[in-house]
């Protein structure tokens, strides 16, 4: 007897693909390499996204920065991942954050709700951690102006723009829509409940935010190739009510949804599976460190390994967990500590 199902490849039965023999490169499902050789990148998103940018530039992939926030010897780093992306924009955790930022970039949206002014300072909404952030309002706009235009730059030069969606729920203003990275009041700025709320997107609105963000990247640069990711980083919290842990099931199953549905509605962009690797019941436990929710070297780079295969790198450079010794657990709390901190709005929301 014959089927459909006889002519199928081992990755395609889970107990060939996934109870014995798993490979993680076996995942990516595109017929072309994920990037070209030598590609110019462009990358945006949550906090896990910016893990991939000193491996891209450890392989021989040139990282767009159009936007320097830390230049001065002695100056401390930004928080947020301000200057760990293309341009100043940090960490974006929403489709419509990233739709909302493209749409500013080319002068079609501008937020009531702009600045705060806090102690002297000119606080952006959209940007609250900034280690220094303007004095005055004229500095404000010059500063706003020229972030735009450097996100714009960017994404204009860039052969291949990668975008990892993190989250479903957000805080908005209440007047036109803006998405806040972080709660006001978490950050900088007072939460004010007659001008922000709370919303938790659905699939339908995700989608359509992920399509028409990723269409006006494609407006500024019509060439450039689309990757996609899903952090596999949980939620820190959830304003929903419910369970953290079944917020964050919602959660990453409306993003990755949502990156199925782009990558059939349009053309050049394609998933690659960073979540399934690190999330998936094949997993190995210390994937995760021991909070369970921060992914720990390993984890990273069996995505990473996974990442540079679907490229056509076998053995992509870069330093391996086992080569690198543990800290001692002093120092490593320390580190988690700082880390959460600083570089995610989103853990702000547990202080």
């Amino acid at each position: 007897m014959t089927h459909p199902y006889r002519q199928l490849p081992d990755r395609a039965f889970w107990s060939r693909g996934v109870s014995r023999g798993f490979d993680a490169a076996a995942v990516y499902e595109g017929s072309t390499p994920l990037l070209p050789a030598g590609a110019r990148v462009v990358s945006a998103g949550s906090c896990f996204a910016a893990n991939l940018v000193p491996y891209l530039e450890a392989n021989g992939f040139t990282y767009i920065r159009t936007e320097a926030l830390t230049t001065l010897v002695g100056v401390a780093p930004q928080a947020m991942s301000y200057d760990k992306f293309s341009a100043g924009y940090g960490n974006i955790y929403t489709a419509r954050q990233l739709r909302q930022l493209c749409e500013r970039a080319l002068g079609r949206f501008a937020p009531q709700e702009d600045r705060w002014h806090e102690d002297g300072m000119v606080i952006d909404p959209l940007r609250p951690g900034l280690t220094y952030p303007a004095g005055d309002d004229f500095e404000f706009d010059a500063m706003t102006r020229f972030h735009l235009d450097a996100t714009r730059a960017a994404i204009s030069v860039c052969d291949t723009f990668i975008f990892t969606l993190g989250l479903t729920e957000s805080w908005v203003s209440l007047r036109d829509g803006t998405v806040f990275p972080a709660c006001p009041g978490t950050v900088r700025g007072m939460f004010d409940p007659r001008a922000h709320g709370f919303h938790n997107f659905t699939a339908a609105e995700t989608i359509e935010d992920l399509i028409a963000a990723l269409g006006l990247v494609r407006e500024i640069n019509p060439h450039c190739r689309i990757v996609l990711t899903v952090s596999p980083v949980p939620l820190v919290a959830t304003a929903t009510g419910g369970h953290v842990l079944s917020a964050t099931v919602y959660s990453k199953s409306v993003l990755r949804v949502a990156a199925a549905e782009a990558t059939r509605a349009l053309d050049n962009v394609v998933y690659f599976p960073a979540y399934e690797i690190i999330t998936g019941p094949q997993a190995p436990q210390d994937y995760f460190e021991d909070n369970r929710r921060d992914p720990s070297r390993k984890g990273i780079d069996a995505v990473m390994a996974a990442f540079f295969s679907a490229c056509g790198i076998a053995e992509p450079n870069g330093i391996t967990a086992q080569d690198q010794p543990a800290p001692p657990p002093d120092a490593l709390a320390a580190l988690s500590r700082r880390i959460a901190d600083i570089e995610c709005e989103e853990a702000a929301a547990d202080n």
